[in-house]
């Protein structure tokens, strides 16, 4: 036989190069054609050009065959695997195999995908959201609701109607008093408990002019009136959350504008207004009416009489103001209510709080503190019973002197020891209970002493204006200090619960509780009594500076014999107006006015300096 002969026994076939799965043969033809029918005892003609992977294990070259059936010294298939191992997931030929290679030929190999890459994980503290992220201040694509546009509108003419006046009254506070409504009232969601709240103090703030006169205590009310408004619009938590809340209406005046634009827009969209045939009607209709009734007026007396009483006298300046007014005051109500509809969260940047520090770090420096406060109360108590004779004796002063030198320095240890307790709180370790109960004892007994002392600042200014008398200023460091006192007092509360989410909210609350208190009290009359009692006692007096008082102080200097009260009270026949329009009222204004008109005050012959 030859090599050539196919059917010989004794001659392997010519190995063809193995295939890659699912590809045909370099040899296979693009267009399969029927095969020739092969002589008896021959092998089928197409068998050398079939895939490796297709063909029985048998006819496969020894290198290609399984394991266990290739010759002794047979190299493997390239690449350290059977031709399987390449098919990734193809079966083998289930035609019947060589001897013993069956069941090696219907076995399936598969790859293993690789394993997925962990991403690194970032080290470090947490990085702040910026301030205009969805998840700090989103973005809606809704416009401005009817009711906002409408409570804007209403505003805006109170606005235009109230603030025309050089004197405030009572339509300030129903200025306050609408604006919120519009903003909190179309609130898609409810109400929170402490925006209600800073609502209501909001508005009592800016109500203190209906019932008091004095410009400096006004103005401050106003001012904390207009803060309570902006954290009742903005509901903040955190001293971060209340800081930007306080300036984010500076913030939203973009976005109150596109927000105003998309509720106003769609509503005007394909109502084509016939601006033209207005305006020619209404010229026509005036140019009329003034040609026809200035000849009738000219014709009768009676009539031009009429016609002068129904028409009013326009004021273009007076509307002007107006108009502007109006503008500012729909603006503000709409950034009010944009503040509650598309609600900021600015409580998520507040910085979180950090490892502690050890405990030694922190209870050694706020331990000797609080030593030294122990000792200057122990000082107090002693002077405190001792009285004037101990502080001539050892310090060489007055009682009055005393206290007039030592006031101001407390009022700056309350402060800074607020500041202390603020950073201990921030950096002291709460981990092991031992540190818990060493940061509870010593800021509890910090607070305490630190509420002694104002007690203390409170006793040295009463007794100074006790000697010298009583001023504005002075009454309202009092007030003051007595709001400083109760921080103490809360922020001691905070301390033995190591818990202070409640304290920022608090604190600013009782801030404006202590400024309507002082209003309640009516300073200027306070002030006013307290000079007449120490007058009484001592018969020394400052006409002068009780002369510049506000109306609220004239029932008290009413009661001065004369000259006193000629000279105290004659400068308010000329300042107070004859009368108040409705929204310009004020209770102590009125009363000012009746005891004027009751009892006018007489020409002041007081020689003064």
């Amino acid at each position: 036989m030859t090599d050539s002969d196919p059917s010989s026994p004794s001659t392997p076939p010519e190995p063809s190069p193995p295939a890659a799965a699912g590809q045909p043969t370099p040899s296979e033809p693009t267009e399969p054609a029927e095969p020739a029918k092969p002589a008896d005892g021959a092998k089928p003609a197409d068998t050398a050009k079939r895939p490796a992977a297709e063909r029985p294990a048998a006819e496969r070259p020894a290198a290609e065959r399984p394991a266990a059936e290739r010759p002794p010294g047979a190299p493997a298939a390239p690449g350290g695997g059977t031709a399987r191992a390449r098919t990734a997931s193809k079966s083998a030929d289930a035609s019947p195999a060589g001897p013993g290679g069956g069941a090696a030929g219907s076995r399936t190999a598969t790859m293993a995908p690789p394993a997925p890459a962990t991403p690194p994980v970032p080290s470090g503290p947490t990085p702040l959201p910026p301030l205009w992220s969805a998840r700090v201040w989103p973005l809606t694509k809704a416009g401005a609701p009817l009711g906002v546009l409408v409570g804007a509108a209403i505003a805006g003419l109170v606005g235009a109607v109230v603030l025309v006046t050089d004197t405030l009254g009572v339509g300030i506070g129903l200025l306050a008093l609408v604006v919120l409504l519009a903003a909190l009232a179309t609130r898609p969601g409810a109400v929170r408990p402490r925006q209600a709240g800073f609502a209501a103090i909001a508005v009592a703030l800016w109500g203190v002019a209906s019932v008091r006169t004095a410009g400096w205590l006004i103005g401050l009310c106003l001012l904390a009136g207009l803060l309570a408004a902006v954290l009742a619009v903005t509901a903040g938590r955190t001293w971060t959350g209340l800081l930007v809340g306080a300036l984010s209406p500076f913030g939203a005046v973009s976005r109150t504008a596109r927000w105003a634009g998309r509720g106003v827009v769609p509503r005007l969209r394909g109502r084509r207004l016939p601006v033209g045939r207005i305006v020619a009607i209404g010229a026509s209709s005036a140019v009329l009416l003034l040609v026809f009734g200035g000849l009738f007026a000219g014709a009768d007396p009676v009539f031009a009489d009429l016609v002068g009483g129904l028409v009013p006298e326009v004021d273009p300046a007076r509307w002007i103001g107006r108009s502007v007014l109006f503008s500012v005051v729909a603006g503000l109500s709409l950034i009010a209510a944009c503040l509650t509809h598309q609600a900021p969260d600015f409580d998520v940047l507040a910085p979180e709080r950090g490892a502690g520090r050890p405990r030694a770090e922190w209870a050694i420096p706020l331990g000797a503190l609080v030593a030294l406060f122990a000792c200057f109360v122990g000082v107090q108590l002693v002077v405190l019973a001792e009285g004037d004779r101990y502080v001539r004796t050892t310090a060489g002063l007055t009682y009055a002197e005393y206290a007039r030198q030592g006031f101001w320095q407390l009022l700056a240890v309350t402060a800074l020891t607020l500041l202390v307790v603020a950073v201990v709180v921030r950096l002291a370790g709460r981990e092991s209970r031992a540190d818990r109960m060493t940061l509870r004892v010593l800021l509890g007994a910090l607070c305490l002493l630190a509420t002694l002392v104002v007690a203390s600042a409170i006793r040295r200014m009463w007794l100074y204006e006790d000697a010298y008398g009583f001023t504005r200023l002075r009454v309202l460091v009092q007030a003051a200090e007595l709001w400083l006192g109760l921080v103490f007092v809360l922020v001691a509360v905070a301390g033995i619960r190591l818990r202070g989410s409640w304290l920022p909210r608090t604190v600013l609350a009782t801030g404006a509780l202590i400024l309507l208190g002082l209003a309640a009290l009516n300073p200027d009359a306070f002030i006013a009594e307290r000079n007449t009692v120490r007058y009484a006692e001592t018969g020394r007096i400052d006409v002068d500076y009780l002369s510049g008082l506000s109306a609220d102080a004239a029932p008290a200097l009413d009661r001065l014999p004369e000259p006193y009260r000629s000279c105290a009270l004659y400068q308010w026949e000329y300042r107070l107006p004859a009368d108040d329009e409705w929204y310009s009222a004020s209770l102590g204004r009125s009363r000012a006015r009746e005891i004027l008109r009751e009892r006018p005050p007489g020409v002041c012959r007081l020689n003064t300096p």
